[in-house]
């Protein structure tokens, strides 16, 4: 199942799972930020913003992603990893809940995200 999300979905409006995999497509041809919201079931939403410079190819972008989840959510929580080189996945550890992930929008062009609940 395919689900990706622009603009403002909530736990309660969107799904949620152990298990998410970010998809990245394509390097960055301009500075920018992506916007994405990690949201536990019967929790708060925490807002994780990805800082991408220009140039930066997919897997790397994929790196950045990972990093800057890994740094802004609790790691006693989460596992975030890539896979395949071009994609990030985000878990929840035992210690962990289900969680909705979406995806606000980004200033980076020419790199597209999917997301895709495992």
């Amino acid at each position: 199942m395919v689900s990706l999300f622009f603009g403002g979905a909530t736990c309660a409006t969107a799904d949620t799972s152990n298990k998410w995999r970010i998809e990245v497509d394509g390097g960055a041809n301009s500075d920018g930020q992506m916007i994405f919201r990690v949201t536990p079931e019967g929790g708060e939403t925490i807002v994780v913003r990805v800082t991408v410079k220009k140039g930066t190819g997919e897997n790397r972008v994929a790196k950045t992603i990972r990093d800057a989840f890994e740094v802004q959510l609790p790691r006693d929580q989460y596992h975030v990893e890539v896979d395949d080189g071009e994609d990030v996945l985000v878990k929840k550890k035992c210690k962990g809940v289900n969680f909705a992930l979406t995806f606000e929008g980004s200033t980076v062009k020419n790199t597209e995200l999917e997301l895709e609940k495992e």
